[in-house]
């Protein structure tokens, strides 16, 4: 969805706990991050997508981006839960602009939502490998309120929307063009505060996604419901400050339990993916979001998964301008990986 016209973007990602906002110029001699920045969202501002309170963020982001200077005001910002829908679908072959006109009969019997509340835009993926009178297509479906509720925010705060994408695109985009990803199958899962999502890449074809109610603020909970503190307290001592409310091996456990339940659910749609490919077998996981920090997490799902698994580097092929701090930007890595696959758009691309 496109509704600017200047070609250079910024990166923002609302997130329900940290917006993240990145800004990227391109020079003969490659990419450079210029600016990035992060903050905190008060609780319940912001749950599972969904904006409870439009004024606070809108005031949240043109404090940000006045404290972090960034004067471009056209943006890309992404969307994702259970409010879109990515579906890889087989479709009749016919040309671009035939399947323009019969989308939205093609989508009704995959959308579970009624089809004059969503927008929908497809994306051609090449002729079917089974059958050579069709073609596959990936289908997305977002629900017009979520993406007007974006767009109503970005706006009241000085800001121009110039993209609307889906976050497992956006991660995608700049897992592609950071690393190189030949013909293998890697799998692409990011653990955000409520929301884990996994995409799964053959080459550089998505052929599995899939999203799961569960995140970060799970520990968050857990040393809430232990210690009876804030959210914001609970969320100081997951990030490591020292407290003699909690002894450390509580909340080693209470990190253990909640890791154990996500690759427990990671596994579940990793076997699902290998009932449909069962020839497929997934050799790598790059994990994004604020559990891509979490060094059990990593391990566990290594031994669950039975692949290799790396935390994702979104800044590997870019220079860092001199006034960033290089050692917060490899500290925030993990969390950057949305917003910097948004600054990388581009107002005329698909």
């Amino acid at each position: 969805m496109i509704l600017g016209k200047k070609d250079q973007l910024v990166g923002l990602d609302i997130g329900s706990r940290t917006i993240k906002v990145a800004e990227v110029k391109e020079t003969k001699k490659g990419n450079t991050l210029k600016k990035f920045g992060m903050i905190d969202v008060p609780s319940g501002a912001i749950e599972d997508g969904a904006i409870n309170n439009p004024e606070e963020v809108a005031s949240l982001l043109r404090d940000m981006f006045k404290t972090y200077n960034i004067r471009e005001s056209n943006i890309a910002v992404s969307i994702g839960g259970y409010s879109v829908i990515v579906k890889k679908i087989n479709v009749q072959t016919m040309e671009e602009e035939q399947l323009q006109e019969t989308i939205h009969f093609e989508a009704e019997q995959y959308i579970p939502f009624d089809i004059s509340d969503v927008n929908l835009d497809f994306q051609i993926l090449g002729a079917n490998e089974n059958n050579p009178n069709q073609m596959n297509v990936f289908l997305v479906a977002a629900k017009k309120e979520m993406v007007n509720d974006y767009i109503n925010l970005v706006t009241m705060a000085g800001l121009n929307p110039c993209i609307i994408d889906v976050e497992a695109f956006a991660l995608q985009n700049i897992y592609e063009m950071n690393y190189d990803s030949k013909d293998e199958n890697v799998a692409l899962i990011d653990i955000g505060a409520s929301k884990t999502s996994l995409n799964i890449l053959k080459g550089n074809t998505s052929v599995f996604m899939r999203d799961v109610s569960l995140g970060c603020s799970q520990v968050n909970q857990k040393i809430m419901a232990l210690i009876n503190c804030s959210f914001e307290e609970a969320e100081d001592i997951k990030l490591g400050k020292q407290t003699e409310k909690i002894p450390n091996e509580d909340l080693n456990e209470i990190i253990s339990t909640v890791v154990a339940d996500w690759c427990t659910e990671i596994r579940r749609a990793l076997d699902f993916f290998y009932s449909t490919y069962p020839d497929d077998q997934i050799k790598k996981i790059i994990l994004s979001g604020g559990g891509g920090n979490i060094a059990q997490f990593c391990k566990l799902l290594a031994v669950e998964a039975s692949a290799e698994v790396e935390t994702i580097n979104p800044f590997e092929s870019f220079a860092l301008d001199d006034k960033l701090d290089a050692d917060f930007i490899t500290q925030i890595a993990p969390q950057a990986a949305i917003s910097m696959g948004l600054a990388i758009r581009k107002i005329d691309d698909k």
